[in-house]
């Protein structure tokens, strides 16, 4: 064996690079900043235990399981953790513990894209893609049922109780001979545990209908939606095991239980330069948290942007003209999405703003830069679910999710940052 254990792999491998980026590229001071107490057991190496997640997820291995298998028995994982071997617990905890602070790194690593001469800003296309999460749809309930169900699980558990009272002692060869008899059955357990979810679920939907009437309305974003009345809608629906997931509409898969995973990408090398994770199925107030961020992080706006026709609004596209940026945005009715203009004419109550967004792709027809949209940003996507085999969010809850998509979206930059190195 070489006297070395960075001799395992060959000089120009990704660990080599994921470990000098992480050494001296990234500012880690949130994570490190953390690990003052001088008591207890020494924890592993916050440095190692970054690189070890970025460079799993550049390998498309995600869950901690399967991260610890790999200390054992992959020879470049062994590299990167100099033959430390983390279990799964201590991986999935320092991941939960630190998801802010490495949440962080995505625009550390941008920057460093744009340093590279990767960011360009000429051209990026915004795009959202429905993924999976940690949970069922068949497990999600309208307010409605949740009422009926509350009322018939309350009433069969209520039963039980007076049925109990009742025992006499030939039920003791039922319930066994050390046993009082008193004791809660397990099927009981399992939908007094069911009947709490349903009534946490329900109390959130209807904290949600409050909290949107004491919110403050923005005509931009509610369009001619009524009012609120501070009641949840009998069809308004909750997830029992997600309670932040939607159930969403994809193209291939149907109806799903889902997360909105936003991206927007630099034509010139596919970084990702902006992204985020929303619960609305439709993009359509998408557009500008992703401009804004764009400009958070390179100090720059895009001089022109393409998106698909979920983003397609008198009030985005209003946002583009004032903030001098060219849009290519495709239209809501009827369109041939290959070339990027419409099959007929608009709508009588079309605005200005969509109006005139129709007519220049009109005019540009298959020269329109709209069809740069598809060769930017769904390579991405692609390359995340087909390539890197990420199909599902294993974390549940909105934060939570958020922090997944973006340590995705920074393997992905590394990735491309390794690449061009």
């Amino acid at each position: 064996m070489p006297l070395s254990i960075l001799d395992w792999v060959p000089p120009g491998h990704l660990v080599h690079f994921v470990m000098t980026m992480v050494g001296n590229g990234l500012d880690l001071k949130p994570i490190l900043g953390q690990y003052v107490e001088g008591r207890g057991y020494p924890p592993f190496d916050p440095r190692m235990m970054v690189a070890l997640l970025l460079y799993s997820y550049t390998q498309g291995v995600y869950s901690s399981r399967r991260i610890a298998r790999a200390c054992e028995q992959r020879v470049d994982f062994m590299v990167l953790t100099g033959r430390q071997e983390p279990d799964f617990r201590t991986i999935a905890l320092f991941r939960q513990r630190h998801l802010e602070a490495l949440k962080g790194l995505f625009s550390q690593v941008v920057e460093l894209c744009r340093q590279a001469g990767l960011v360009k800003l000429g051209h990026v296309a915004l795009d959202g893609t429905r993924m999976r999460a940690n949970a069922s749809k068949n497990k999600s309930l309208t307010y409605g049922r949740m009422t009926k169900l509350e009322e018939s699980l309350k009433e069969e558990i209520d039963g039980w109780f007076e049925k109990a009272q009742e025992i006499d002692n030939a039920e003791d060869q039922e319930c066994g001979r050390d046993q009082s008899g008193d004791e809660v059955p397990d099927w009981m357990k399992d939908k007094q545990k069911r009947l709490e979810k349903i009534r946490q679920a329900k109390k959130e939907l209807e904290e949600a209908a409050k909290a949107e009437v004491a919110a403050p309305r923005d005509p931009a974003k509610t369009g001619h939606k009524a009012k609120p009345t501070g009641t949840p809608k009998e069809k308004a629906q909750r997830n029992l095991t997600d309670g932040e997931s939607r159930i969403m509409r994809t193209g291939t898969e149907g109806y799903i239980q889902a997360y909105n995973a936003q991206a927007a990408v630099d034509s010139e090398h596919q970084i990702i330069v902006a992204q985020h994770v929303t619960t609305a199925g439709n993009d359509s107030h998408e557009m500008m948290p992703l401009l804004n961020q764009i400009r958070e992080s390179t100090g720059k706006q895009a001089k022109e942007i393409s998106a698909d026709a979920g983003y397609s609004s008198e009030h985005n596209l209003k946002q583009l003209r004032k903030r001098r940026i060219r849009g290519y945005v495709a239209n809501r009715w009827k369109r041939n999405s290959m070339k990027g203009t419409v099959d007929k004419a608009p709508p009588k109550n079309t605005g200005p703003y969509v109006l005139a967004m129709w007519r220049r792709l009109k005019q540009g027809g298959v020269r329109s830069r709209y069809r740069l949209r598809k060769q930017v940003v769904e390579p991405v996507f692609g390359q995340i679910k087909h390539a890197r085999g990420f199909r599902q969010f294993l974390l549940r809850g909105q934060q939570k999710v958020a922090g997944e998509w973006s340590l995705l979206c920074t393997a992905h930059n590394l990735l491309k940052l390794a690449a061009a190195s």
